[in-house]
Formats: C-alpha cells, sequence, structure tokens
C-alpha cells in the first residue's frame, strides 16, 4: 500500500510540474507585454479583458486553430520531431529541481521535489543540451536559407556558453561539497553563495540568458536578419511549442540562479514562508530576463562569440582558482 501512495504522490508530482508548465506562457506573455508597453509609455495589451488579461487566451486558441503548415520540400519527420526534442528537456529537468523541504499535509510528510539526485546538476547540463537539438533539427529540416542560418548560429552559441556555464557552477560545488540541488541550498542557511561566487554568478547568469536565446543573445532567430531564424516555417501548435520551451528554460535558469547563488527558499531579515521566499527571488529574475529584452541592443555575431570564449571562459576558470585558493 506504501508503495502504490508513493507512486501516486510521484505521479500528481510530475503531472502538477507539467500542468504549470504548459501553462506559464499565458501569464509570461501577458506580463512581458506590459513590461514591455510601460517602459516604452504605452498600455500595453488592453483589449481582449480587463487590461488585456484574456489576450494570452485568445493568442493560444489562434495557435491552436490555425493550419499546421509543412514546407513542401522540407524533411518531415525532423520538422515535426524538432519541436517536441526543444520542447521536452526543459521539462525532464524539473524532475531534479527542489522547491523546499518537506511539509505537513494531513499528517503526511511531503517533499517538494520529485527526485533528490545527489548528481542533479550533472542531469540538468545533460539533459538541457538536448534542446540545442531541437533547434538545429528545426531550421535544418524546414530546408531554407534563414532556418538553417538560425539552427548554425544556434549550434555555435550554445557550444560556446554551455562550457562557461558548467565551469560557472564549479566554484559553488567545491563549496557545498556536493552536486545535489538540495544539500547547495542547505549549505547557504547562513551566507548566499552570492556572496562566495559573485563571478560565478555573472557568469552563470549571462550564459543563461544566451542559453535561453533572449536578447541581447536572440541570434538564432534574430528578427531583423533572419526574419525569425529557426522557427521561420513554423506555424500553429508547432510554434507555440518553441515558444513554451524558450519560457520554460528562462524559468529554469531563474530557478537555477535562485538554487545555486541565492540561498533556494532561505530568507533574509523578513520572517517569510520558505516557498513564498523562492517564488519571489525566482519571480524577480524572470522579471530580469524580461527588463534586459527591452534593454539591451543585439549583439553582433562575432561579438556573441568573443565574449563566450574571450570573457566568460576565462572568466570561470579563474573563479575555480580564486575558489580554491581562498577555501581550500
Amino acid at each position: 500500500m506504501e508503495l502504490i501512495v508513493a507512486l501516486g504522490l510521484i505521479i500528481f508530482k510530475v503531472a502538477f510540474l507539467i500542468a504549470i508548465l504548459l501553462l506559464l506562457p499565458l501569464p509570461l506573455t501577458w506580463l512581458e507585454r506590459k513590461i514591455a508597453g510601460h517602459m516604452q509609455q504605452r498600455m500595453g495589451p488592453m483589449r481582449v479583458g480587463w487590461h488585456g488579461l484574456l489576450q494570452p487566451m485568445a493568442d493560444g486558441i489562434k495557435l491552436l486553430t490555425k493550419e499546421d503548415h509543412i514546407p513542401a520540400e522540407a524533411d518531415r519527420f525532423l520538422f515535426k520531431l524538432a519541436p517536441i526534442l526543444a520542447l521536452v528537456p526543459p521539462f525532464v529537468v524539473f524532475v531534479a529541481i527542489p522547491f523546499g523541504e518537506n511539509i505537513s499535509v494531513l499528517g503526511a510528510n511531503i517533499t517538494l521535489y520529485v527526485s533528490n539526485m545527489n548528481v542533479a546538476i550533472l542531469f540538468v547540463f545533460a539533459v538541457i543540451g538536448i534542446e540545442v537539438y531541437g533547434v538545429i533539427f528545426g531550421g535544418w529540416a524546414a530546408n531554407s536559407k534563414y532556418a538553417v542560418l538560425g539552427s548554425l548560429r544556434t549550434c555555435a552559441q550554445m557550444i560556446s556558453y554551455e562550457i562557461p556555464m558548467g565551469f560557472s557552477v564549479i566554484g559553488v560545488v567545491m563549496l557545498a561539497q556536493s552536486m545535489s540541488l538540495l544539500s547547495i541550498v542547505r549549505a547557504q542557511a547562513d551566507v548566499w553563495n552570492i556572496v562566495y561566487q559573485p563571478i560565478g554568478f555573472f557568469v552563470f547568469f549571462v550564459a543563461g540568458l544566451a542559453e535561453a536565446q533572449r536578447i541581447p543573445f536572440d541570434l538564432a532567430e534574430a528578427e531583423g536578419d533572419l526574419g525569425a531564424g529557426f522557427h521561420t516555417e513554423y506555424s500553429g501548435i508547432r510554434f507555440a511549442f518553441f515558444m513554451v520551451s524558450e519560457y520554460a528554460i528562462v524559468l529554469l535558469v531563474s530557478v537555477l540562479v535562485v538554487i545555486l547563488f541565492f540561498g533556494g527558499w532561505n530568507g533574509i531579515l523578513i520572517p517569510l514562508p520558505p516557498l513564498l521566499w523562492f517564488l519571489l527571488k525566482v519571480a524577480f529574475f524572470v522579471y530580469l530576463f524580461i527588463w534586459f529584452r527591452f534593454t539591451f541592443p543585439r549583439y553582433r555575431y562575432d561579438q556573441l562569440m568573443a565574449i563566450g570564449w574571450k570573457v566568460l571562459l576565462p572568466l570561470s576558470i579563474a573563479n575555480i582558482i580564486i575558489t580554491g585558493i581562498a577555501f581550500f
């Protein structure tokens, strides 16, 4: 009986996570448009519902009912597979993400995570790396020069930025003496890692912007020179999959920044519930992603590569050396 209850609880947690991640674009697209509007001294969405609150639902209905067009010369199998490859890895990664310690519900202890992996960081980087294949296959399968250029840019960009991103968390692992995300948060009960790892945080956050392909690092779908890049030929529900994937990665990077560098659910000064602390921190970094999109200009491609190899990689290696000298 206990095994059945445990399995049922795991299935419920996974289903709840999937539902949250699938519905995530609805509030985030509205929030992004509103923030953009106020930054640019306009109102943003106002027509559908009060202050445009129903605009994301209208967009969702449009995408679900729009014609699913596949170019005549496209590789149909890869064209259909690409959005799934882009969507699934960000969802799978959340299996290893803890959102808090145990809570008691009706006398039963419930963990706020699906799995506490002792190599969670390795799992996260290994799985999220698969997402790039969805972008590459999507651009290649469309048989369009703009889409292919977008996918090639993505390939080079991900290789360039995942290396410093991986190196940037080594200092955190050294301090916590563990790759478990739960252990990393517990190690920050007194002092958050941002105090000891400001360089690691800077490298991780900038690389996370590139990983999410957000401005100023959205070279894979640059509207000015590639139309829409790798998803130029996509429409309807398949385009929606790419959009959901982008927002899922934004949320994932924000969650990882909070867990690795800002104490997770550990609070400071104000006595708030741990889960509320966690959600407030994640919301702040999601806001930063949106804010940066409407603040910074897009880099040229040679600048993008130079930042990854000539700035972030040396900084991440220097951070490892400094951490080793200072703490060991």
